[in-house]
């Protein structure tokens, strides 16, 4: 069973009292995964919160007709140590409602926490400031990724240009 504290640990939920934590941990499933595992796939539906609670995961981009994404189509990597970098899955509140990429376990094994939309969205309608507080968070997730995405192919049109001459 997850506990609390592992929840208050979770970056996403820092505002959230003890109680509204103990309605969140109910619909808490906890996954392993063990190296090279695809814990989701880029077009998927997207129907969890997750939440990386031990161990690394890669997200990547599908080239199309491969079986899988290569490490050299890692866009970001997510660690339970980086308490910042460990949320994923924010495509389940965005139309429409699709994984915008595929996650990859890349160490040893990884823990995994997934919260369903549904059960989330009930417990936001119920407490209001809750939904408030943590889709607050997941806002700031967008924007960093969003803001990384940038840096990456600012990175690759520099070597592109670099490797022309």
């Amino acid at each position: 069973m997850i506990t609390l504290k592992e929840l208050d640990y979770v970056q996403a939920f820092k505002e959230l009292t003890n109680e509204q934590l103990a309605s969140l941990r109910k619909f808490c499933i906890k996954d392993n995964y063990s190296r090279g595992d695809r814990l989701f796939k880029e077009g998927d539906s997207a129907d969890h919160l997750w939440i990386v609670t031990d161990g690394k995961v890669d997200l990547r981009f599908e080239l199309p007709g491969n079986i899988s994404a290569s490490d050299e189509n890692t866009i970001s990597s997510l660690a339970a140590e980086d308490d910042k970098k460990r949320t994923l899955g924010w495509s389940c509140f965005v139309p429409p409602f699709r994984l915008m990429l595929s996650a990859y376990c890349v160490t040893r094994s990884c823990s995994v926490i997934k919260i369903a939309k549904t059960d989330m969205l009930a417990l936001f309608e119920k407490d209001i400031l809750m939904g408030y507080q943590v889709m607050s968070y997941l806002v700031k997730v967008l924007g960093f990724r969003f803001h990384q995405f940038q840096d990456e192919l600012a990175k690759q049109k520099g070597h592109d240009i670099m490797h022309s001459w």
